[in-house]
Order: C-alpha cells, then structure tokens, then sequence
C-alpha cells in the first residue's frame, strides 16, 4: 500500500531529522525525495521516500554496520505509522552505504552458495534485521542449486543456506547477539574513557573539523 500523501510523510521526517539534528548538535544536512520503487521489488507501483544524509558527522551514521543510520531510518518508520509491509517505502543512505552493503552481500550469498555446493552441508549466516535477510533472500533468487530459509526468533533471527531439496538437514547455530548494553570504551581507574572511547583524560570529547582531523576543544 503506498504512502497517502508523500508531502506530509516528508515534511514529518523532515520534523524529526532537525530536531535530531538541532538536539544531537550534529553536523549534518539531509534531502528528502521520492522515486518510484524498483519494478522487482514488492513495492512496485508506489513511491519511495529517499533520505539522503550528508555533512562531516555522516560518517558516525555508518559506523558499525550502519547502526545509527538504520535506527534513524527505523524511527521515521514508526514515526508515519506504516504498516510492516510498508517499511520498503522509507530508505535512509548515507555515503552510498546502502549500494556498498548490496555488493557485500552479493558476494556473501555467492562465496556461501559455493561453500554449500561443495561440502554438501547447510550454512548460517549471523543474526541480522529483517531488511538485510530479505535483501539475502533476493540475493541467493538468481544462485542455482542452494534454497534458504530464516530460523529463530527476534534478534537471534538468521539466514541458513540449504542444498537444493534438502531443508531437512541440520543447520549449524551462528554466534548470537550479546544482549544487555555493553560499554565498547576502554576506561580507567576512575571510570573516564581513554582516547580510545573519544574522551580525553577530563572526559571531553575532541571535536572533529572538516578535514577529518581531531583538535582539543
């Protein structure tokens, strides 16, 4: 089902973007535009709301696999209320990470097809969203000789590649997501992060120019 009325969609994702942008004190800039979606995609025949982010902070929204890009673009989702099926109609990028994260896993589904092919025996990808195992889905559509199918439940959800016919075997279980919040920053002995957490020895942040280079505030 297509978004009703794609002005106001954009200007509600506009709306959350400054106050994210404004509240973050992040430097960034955004376009908001909409393109008919691909004519393979379940979305065919409806518009496409793409949020291009750019700016000297760009690069903090696709760290770690893009973590905070999909979370901004997970928030605008609920923001316009749309229903899962629809989720394909917003698309957040940010320094062409989205096209890069579609080669990768084009060349995952390949090297994991031959894997299979040649030991005969299932393989499991890690636990991943639900937009990146569908795009696994719809990379391994073209590959001949291998079927998947998704196992588990939540965040523990993941993608197993089967020969052809054979979904009766067992599928090995991939490393599963810690849960809980876990604090990556190294500190010291009273608790401050090092410059490895992007603290200094007073707990201030460095401030990045835009050259990329840090300067002490």
């Amino acid at each position: 089902m297509p978004i009703a009325n794609l002005q106001q969609a954009a200007q509600q994702i506009a709306d959350l973007l400054n106050s994210v942008i404004r509240l973050g004190g992040l430097r960034l800039k955004y376009r908001v535009s909409a393109t008919p979606a691909p004519e393979t995609s379940d979305a065919a025949g409806s518009q496409i709301l793409n949020v291009e982010l750019t700016g000297p902070d760009a690069p903090m929204l696709t760290a770690r696999g893009g973590e905070l890009l999909r979370s901004l673009e997970h928030i605008a989702i609920q923001v316009l209320r749309l229903d899962v099926r629809e989720h394909d109609l917003v698309s957040f990028d940010a320094l062409n990470f989205k096209a890069l994260r579609q080669q990768e896993i084009e060349s995952s589904a390949l090297a994991a097809a031959e894997r299979v092919r040649q030991s005969g025996t299932p393989y499991s990808f890690s636990p991943t969203n639900s937009r990146e195992r569908r795009m696994l889905h719809l990379a391994f559509k073209s590959i001949e000789d291998v079927e998947t199918a998704s196992i588990g439940e939540g965040q523990e959800r993941y993608l197993v590649v089967y020969p052809k016919g054979r979904t009766d075997l067992p599928a090995p279980i991939p490393a599963m997501p810690q849960r809980g919040f876990r604090d990556r920053g190294d500190r010291d002995n009273r608790g401050n992060r090092d410059n490895r957490g992007n603290r200094d020895d007073r707990g201030n942040r460095p401030r990045r120019d835009f050259s990329g280079d840090y300067n002490r505030r």
